[in-house]
């Protein structure tokens, strides 16, 4: 599959020495692996906090290629998504998964092997079982009050 995001001509392993902040949009972007994980649908425990992932995934997720149809204009169609920026990531890390390159770049933590800018094809994402390749529902299928039937309990 032709990776989606640009992630040639780009400075040479920017995200071990560039923050965040300073990243410019083509960077930024291209940390994204292309799992389609922070395109699930979560439940938040509004008491504690705490973040639970479902099979759920948004309306606008294709579920082979673990992109978003319409990224563009995804804010068109589904107001509430999270336009994820450098500014916003200290807010919204907690409910990302554990193994997403925005997060673990805002943890200090290393990326995996298996990203893309490492393994240098975007196929490695699905091939390490990283991805949510061919195991998500639709929303509109599923009422929202049944989405705690598909809570994915080894996900966070």
């Amino acid at each position: 599959m032709k990776d989606p995001i640009k992630r040639t001509g780009l400075r040479s392993k920017f995200w071990e020495k560039i923050p965040l902040t300073k990243m410019n949009a083509e960077e930024w972007e291209a940390l994204c692996d292309g799992c389609g994980k922070c395109c699930l649908n979560k439940l938040e425990d509004p008491d504690t906090n705490e973040v639970a992932f479902t099979r759920v995934a948004c309306r606008l997720l294709d579920d082979q290629s673990c992109r978003c149809a319409q990224y563009d204009i995804r804010k068109q169609f589904v107001p509430e998504c999270v336009v994820l920026k450098p500014e916003t990531i200290k807010d919204v890390a907690y409910w990302m998964p554990r193994t997403c390159a925005y997060r673990l770049l805002f943890e200090g933590k290393p990326l995996f092997d298996w990203h893309p800018l490492i393994s240098g094809t975007p196929e490695t994402v699905h091939e390490a079982g990283e991805s949510v390749r061919g195991w998500t529902v639709p929303e509109f299928e599923i009422p929202e009050e049944e989405w705690e039937n598909y809570i994915i309990e080894d996900l966070d």
